[in-house]
Parts: C-alpha cells; sequence; structure tokens
C-alpha cells in the first residue's frame, strides 16, 4: 500500500492513500460488516429469536398483490375459521379483511399477529 503519513507536531495525524486504495479498504470492511450481520442473523434464527422466511412468502408479501394477513395466515397453514378463532373473529371477518373489504382495528389486528407470530407491523397496509 502506497501511503502518504502527514504528520503534526511530529506526531502521524493522517494517512493519505490513493483513491483505488481506498475503495478496495471500503470493501473490505463492508465485507466484514455483511459478514458479522449474517452470522448474527444465523444466530437469532438457531435461537429461535428470528426465522428464515421463504422467498416464494417474501416475493408475494412485497408484491402487494394479497393482504399481508392472507400472505401470513397461508404461510402458517391457518384457515381463516382457525384464525378467527385465535383472534376472537368470525371467519368472515378474516376473509373481508383479507379482500380488502374490511380494515381490522388495532385490537383485532394484534391478536391475528399474535396467532401468526408476526409484528403487528407486518399485518399493516400501506398504500403510496
Amino acid at each position: 500500500m502506497n501511503a502518504q503519513i502527514i504528520e503534526k507536531e511530529g506526531v502521524p495525524e493522517y494517512a493519505v492513500i490513493p483513491f483505488e486504495e481506498y475503495q478496495r479498504l471500503l470493501s473490505i470492511v463492508e465485507d466484514i460488516e455483511d459478514l458479522a450481520d449474517a452470522q448474527r442473523a444465523d444466530q437469532e434464527i438457531k435461537a429461535g429469536d428470528d426465522e428464515a422466511i421463504p422467498s416464494d412468502v417474501v416475493k408475494r408479501l412485497l408484491a402487494g398483490n394479497d393482504h399481508p394477513l392472507k400472505v401470513w395466515r397461508e404461510y402458517r397453514g391457518l384457515s381463516q375459521e382457525s384464525l378467527g378463532k385465535a383472534a376472537g373473529v368470525g371467519k368472515s371477518y378474516i376473509s373481508q379483511i383479507e379482500a380488502g373489504n374490511k380494515t381490522a382495528s388495532v385490537t383485532v389486528l394484534s391478536a391475528m399477529a399474535d396467532a401468526l407470530k408476526v409484528d403487528l407491523s407486518a399485518l399493516i397496509v400501506t398504500t403510496a
């Protein structure tokens, strides 16, 4: 590495390096941070604090063609009836929410989120 050291009162203060070297070092640091993030995520999954979501589920959620409630319910293998029972509402209410014909209260959304083992925010539909 070709570095120019700039001193202040006889003590190294700055190291000036070619831009290409700077970019290479930046890339190495980003790779190290990515590896640390991946290791943390793996530890959280192994500890049961997080889970790996299949890519087809993520794609459905990102596409926005289905209500997130429906995507999560189907991923968890629950029927509308069983989710309704867990959340204290009827099957038709779940159906209407999934179809976009009803908006659930925060209380009901929270109960459904608990039953689906997701954060409440995962069931919120946002529009741009």
